[in-house]
């Protein structure tokens, strides 16, 4: 179902549940996603898939849909010789194939258009470190076409996610100034502070005189930084908190597996949200079982 309101008037009533790994699901389909484009390969090659992906998670509860274009890129689809007119469709089409794909839901399905890190693009983990040797003025230039182009495909909010520094991060607002959609900015983070290793209450307060920011937080990282981060962020902005961790494991890159024990529990949702989250799910190996746990525990995103 389309949603009949903001997302922000949404936050002001109740905690909303959002998606997990949308590449999880991907796998769990059966899709190949070893390119360097990951997820967003198939936008070009197999959208159906994607939109599956996104049905999953609505069936399990979850009423605000990531798209798929965390790694999607100008710069990217254009190692595939694919060129910007084609990669402005595609980026349009991940708020489409959500879009289409919470339509279909009884409940009220908002959509978040991912604008991911530089890091992504470079397919390497650098979104996991961070300070990437370019200026936020480079930063800029770089995610500026991709904002423009998912803004103009009208997703209810932006979701600004798996930043690692303050340097980007200035970058992703200054790129957002003025696009006409609200957005939320998210955080990777370890240990309390950010993957580069700033203090988190500094990374927060950047967002200071933006209206156009309706929530603050942290994805990409352990469970157990969300209860605290999403404290932090409303102490410091005044905005709701965003908290969408890992599953806990690792990814083990010598090995090429995850390693580690799985410590997402979606009961510490009413945790999450106690601590002011607002809008509540998973990131890297959350699939659609915890989602509609999480759900459950929330009330369907109830208070």
């Amino acid at each position: 179902m389309r949603p009949t309101r903001p997302l922000a008037e949404a936050l002001a009533e109740r905690a909303l549940v959002l998606d997990g790994g949308l590449s999880d699901q991907l796998r769990a389909q059966g899709c190949d996603l070893s390119d360097d484009l990951w997820s967003a390969r198939l936008l070009a090659d197999d959208p159906r898939q994607i939109e599956a992906a996104h049905a999953a998670y609505v069936e399990a509860g979850a009423q605000v849909l990531i798209t798929a274009s965390y790694q999607a890129t100008f710069e990217g689809f254009a190692r595939r010789d694919i060129g910007r007119a084609r990669t402005r469709r595609l980026l349009a089409r991940s708020v489409e194939l959500a879009r289409r794909a919470g339509e279909r839901a009884a409940h009220e399905v908002w959509v978040a258009a991912s604008v991911g890190p530089y890091g992504a693009y470079l397919a390497d983990g650098s979104e996991y470190r961070g300070a990437y040797g370019l200026d936020a003025g480079e930063l800029e230039r770089f995610h500026r076409p991709r904002v423009e182009a998912l803004a103009a495909a009208r997703p209810d909010v932006l979701a600004l996610e798996t930043v690692p520094d303050t340097d980007e991060a200035r970058a992703l607002l200054a790129a957002t100034e003025g696009c006409g959609v609200p957005l939320w900015l998210s955080y990777t983070v370890a240990g309390g502070r950010t993957r580069a290793g700033q203090d988190l209450a500094e990374a927060f307060a950047l967002v200071a005189g933006r209206d156009d920011v309706i929530a603050v937080g942290v994805n990409c990282c352990a469970p157990e930084e969300a209860e605290d981060a999403a404290r932090l962020a409303v102490r410091v902005t005044g905005r709701p908190a965003v908290v969408y961790p890992n599953s806990g494991e690792r990814w083990d890159r010598a090995a090429h597996r995850w390693a580690g024990a799985v410590v997402y529990d979606p009961a510490d949702g009413p945790r999450w949200r106690a601590a002011g989250a607002r809008l509540v799910g998973g990131c890297c190996r959350v699939g659609p079982a915890r989602i509609a746990a999480l759900a459950g525990g929330l009330g369907g995103g109830g208070r």
